[in-house]
């Protein structure tokens, strides 16, 4: 029966999907925000089909657009550097896949779905948005998620650990992680998602979206909701107990606000002043109200002695274990955490023993694909880097450069954090990267219609005039 009960909602889901491509797209970025919840509270005993909702609500949509669209696709694949370049790793990923050391095909799926499956968003998104005011609206919709999310992150802050509300996905048996060592037993937050480290690329990725609504002109109540989940996406970065969303937040808000005050100095100025008040009210509120989050992230922050460590790790560790490859990889899927689980069910071969204590995405990667798809797939990255920042220096409306600019900050300031085995991350990078071909197309096409609107106007007064002359 609950086989028949699962069947029955796969089909149901995935036909949903597959009859609107475009509804479908936008709604994994809710189901994202929401799996965890689902898989923590509401179904449990769901938990490890929950985690591939928004994947069988991608495959529907995939299907509807890149093969029964055809030749109406709105926004068609074309010939470009970063198309090669992503082809080129899907190329040698799906080669690795197929590597004895994994010792059976099916491992190299899992490794498959963690490098590639999200990278067709890039070429959907574009014919996604038809308007300026569209994407806007889209962006101002999802991150309105952070409100409710957001206080749910300050009621387990100052939750027990025991409460349920605190409690983590099943399936992994670890221990609710609090701020013990630093003198609190204030548990290290997580939100609606399912562990921490979800929750910290949800954080970066929303806080990146979020600077260049703060600069675009709103009503007055949307611009204070802007504001509002601004100052919850750092109070909740704090209450994780990660220093790594706060320093991304730090790195990407100087250098958004850096280069553009190259830019732009005397409007960045502007808009810095008008935000002063708001910083000191903030600043003020989380003194008063939340000096017990201030005082714990300060002391695990500055007891923790690793943060050297561990950027050197990032530098050193992919070439160190190149090494052990032997020019070669041990496959896609080698160091993914779903691998071990699918042996045991589907009783495969153990296929080769890799280092199991690589915490950092960057030398996992370089045992997976070896040195040589170490250096295509961090090429990739090097050039959608570049990628970005060319699309913005050529952008002529404020908001798409905006959003080009602090696109391009996320994607280097986390270039070593983790990605390909961030499954929530992995979304928004892609989403991010659809900039690329996104947002000079919709310039184009807000220029064109302002052009119109323009000759229009002109048409319009020349009529008039003509008519004032004959008249007269």
């Amino acid at each position: 029966m609950k086989t028949l009960i699962a069947l029955t909602a796969i089909v149901i889901i995935f036909y949903w999907s597959f009859q609107d491509w475009r509804r479908s797209l936008k709604a994994i970025f809710f189901v994202l925000v929401i799996e965890g919840a689902l898989r923590k509270w509401i179904l449990p005993q769901a938990s490890e089909a929950i985690y591939f909702l928004k994947d069988l609500v991608l495959l529907g949509a995939y299907l509807r657009y890149f093969i029964f669209l055809g030749k109406d696709r709105f926004f068609p694949i074309q010939n470009r550097p970063i198309n090669i370049a992503i082809f080129a790793a899907a190329g040698w990923c799906i080669f690795q896949s197929l590597n004895p050391n994994l010792g059976s095909p099916l491992v190299g799926l899992i490794g498959l779905r963690a490098y590639l499956y999200y990278i067709p968003m890039i070429w959907m998104t574009p014919s996604l948005f038809e308007s300026e005011e569209e994407l806007y609206l889209f962006l101002r919709t999802h991150l309105l998620l952070i409100i409710p999310v957001g206080l749910l992150g300050i009621v387990q802050f100052f939750s027990p650990s025991s409460s349920p509300i605190n409690q983590y996905a099943p399936g992994i048996a670890v221990s609710v992680a609090t701020f013990g060592f630093a003198g609190t037993n204030s548990v290290r937050i997580t939100g609606t998602f399912s562990y921490i480290n979800s929750y910290q690329g949800y954080l970066s990725a929303c806080f990146a979206l979020l600077l260049p609504l703060v600069l675009r002109k709103q009503e007055p109540l949307w611009k204070l909701l802007t504001l509002i989940e601004m100052f919850l996406v750092l109070l909740n970065s704090l209450m994780t107990g990660s220093r790594t969303p706060v320093l991304a937040a730090i790195l990407i808000a100087i250098g958004f606000w850096g280069i553009r005050a190259l830019r732009q100095p005397e409007t960045t100025l502007l808009w810095l002043s008008r935000l002063l008040p708001f910083i000191l009210i903030a600043a003020a509120v989380a003194a008063i109200a939340f000096q017990p989050v201030l005082e714990a992230f300060w002391i695990r922050a500055t007891s923790a002695n690793d943060l050297v460590e561990r950027i050197q790790s990032a530098a050193i560790d992919p070439f160190s274990t190149s090494f052990a490859t032997n020019l070669d990889g041990y496959g896609t899927g080698a160091t993914h955490p779903g691998t071990a689980p699918m042996r045991n069910l589907l009783n495969l071969p153990p296929g080769a023993t890799v280092p199991n204590n690589l915490e950092i995405e960057m030398p996992r990667v370089a045992i997976e694909m070896g040195p040589i798809g170490f250096g295509i797939w961090y090429g990739l990255r090097v050039s959608l880097i570049c990628a970005l920042g060319l699309v913005y220096l050529k952008l002529r409306k404020p908001f798409f450069r905006d959003l080009a600019l602090s696109a391009c900050m996320l994607h280097i300031v986390l270039f070593t954090g983790q990605m390909v085995f961030h499954h929530i991350f992995s979304i928004y990078y892609w989403f991010t990267n659809s900039f690329i071909f996104l947002l000079p197309w919709l310039d184009y096409v807000e220029t064109w219609r302002e052009q119109q609107q323009y000759l229009q106007f002109y048409e319009s007064s020349a009529h008039l005039a003509e008519s004032s002359d004959g008249q007269s």
